[in-house]
């Protein structure tokens, strides 16, 4: 089975519908998403207002993950307060009501802002976890140690509302470790790594590009980005808060635009002498066509001879992507400095496990 097939969901084993993905995405009911999923699935085999919703999106393919840009529109309804009713069900907002009741609740609002979920399709989640930073950390701490270089030009390629961009002013705290200013709004902590030796840099420069940039000093930018935290994972939640107020201190330039051509125009010119450039991306490289990700790796292959250059991912491999919808997603993303594997990670960053050496 080609990878465009397993996309659309073509091959042995692989989901025939939208519906099949949904009860597969979490295939449980433990929390409000697990559960509305699975209603959902059955929804759109009774065909309700989920399939209204989902028209003209029945082939998508499945690393869109048109199941979580729906249920990040319905989240914003509720941010903003058109679904008072729904508030007992996302525990961010107090509530602790049993998720299996929420899906009568739930329904009526689908039906009610059909319009609005379906234009929710067309963005792809932004998922701007700042707990991600530690893998960028641990990235940084090893091309320093390799290189020598302490100051810092990074660059992040979807860079969402440029969270990621911060790790110079956040507190890390892991299994006998700590980096960071210890003032930070900050802290991220339980990320592991034992036996991690964080390394001493400065970000003398930071910028990122993504193709819609949200900018979190404004409320509605600030109610999308939240949107996609999941609703009952108050730790991220609390992150999100401490990363906002990062971000309102020290704001930072998020270009409009796609990675590879970006990333191109900024490795144009070499930064000053003794500057490391450190290319970085998280959980971005799977939205990535094909044609994009050769984009970027070969700006990178061109700039290397130019000036010091270190690429920091914290991705899953693509041989995992090429079968998504064939079985479940993997739990632990790679950290990897110039394609070596580092360690690995959970995908919202914490904890870390290192490879050992």
């Amino acid at each position: 089975m080609t990878a465009e097939q397993a996309a659309h969901g073509q091959g042995a084993g692989a989901p025939k519908t939208l519906a099949d993905r949904f009860r597969e995405h979490f295939g449980h009911r433990d929390h409000l998403y697990g559960v509305l999923l699975a209603e959902m699935a059955d929804d759109w085999d009774d065909e309700g207002v989920t399939r209204e919703i989902f028209e003209g999106w029945e082939h998508s393919e499945a690393r869109q993950f048109v199941q979580l840009r729906l249920l990040a529109g319905l989240f914003r309804i509720v941010l903003r307060g058109d679904a008072p009713q729904l508030v007992p069900f996302y525990p961010v907002l107090g509530g602790d009501a049993d998720p299996e009741e929420a899906w009568a609740a739930v329904r009526p609002v689908l039906a009610a802002h059909v319009v609005e979920l379906r234009d929710s399709l067309d963005d792809a989640p932004q998922t701007n976890e700042p707990g991600r930073a530690v893998a960028l950390l641990v990235g940084i701490s090893e091309a320093v140690r390799r290189t020598g270089l302490r100051n810092v030009r990074l660059l992040e390629l979807g860079a969402s509302a440029g969270m990621g961009l911060q790790v110079d002013r956040y507190r890390f705290e892991g299994d006998g470790w700590s980096a960071g200013p210890e003032d930070a709004p900050l802290v991220i902590d339980a990320c592991g790594a034992a036996g991690f030796d964080p390394q001493p840099f400065e970000v003398v420069e930071r910028r990122g590009c993504d193709l819609a940039p949200v900018d979190v000093s404004t409320e509605e930018g600030e109610a999308y980005m939240r949107s996609f935290v999941w609703p009952w994972m108050l730790d991220r939640h609390l992150r999100f808060d401490g990363a906002l107020e990062v971000m309102r201190r020290h704001p930072v330039t998020v270009d409009a635009a796609p990675a590879g051509a970006w990333l191109a125009e900024q490795l144009a010119a070499a930064p000053a002498e003794g500057v490391l450039t450190v290319v970085w991306h998280s959980v971005t490289r799977v939205y990535w066509a094909v044609e994009e990700a050769r984009a970027v790796e070969s700006a990178m292959v061109d700039a290397r001879g130019r000036m010091p250059l270190a690429h920091v991912s914290m991705e899953t491999p693509w041989a995992v992507w090429e079968s998504a919808v064939a079985r479940p997603l993997p739990r632990m993303p790679r950290i990897e400095l110039d394609g070596v594997l580092l360690g690995t990670c959970d995908h919202h960053g914490p904890p870390v496990q290192l490879e050992r050496r």
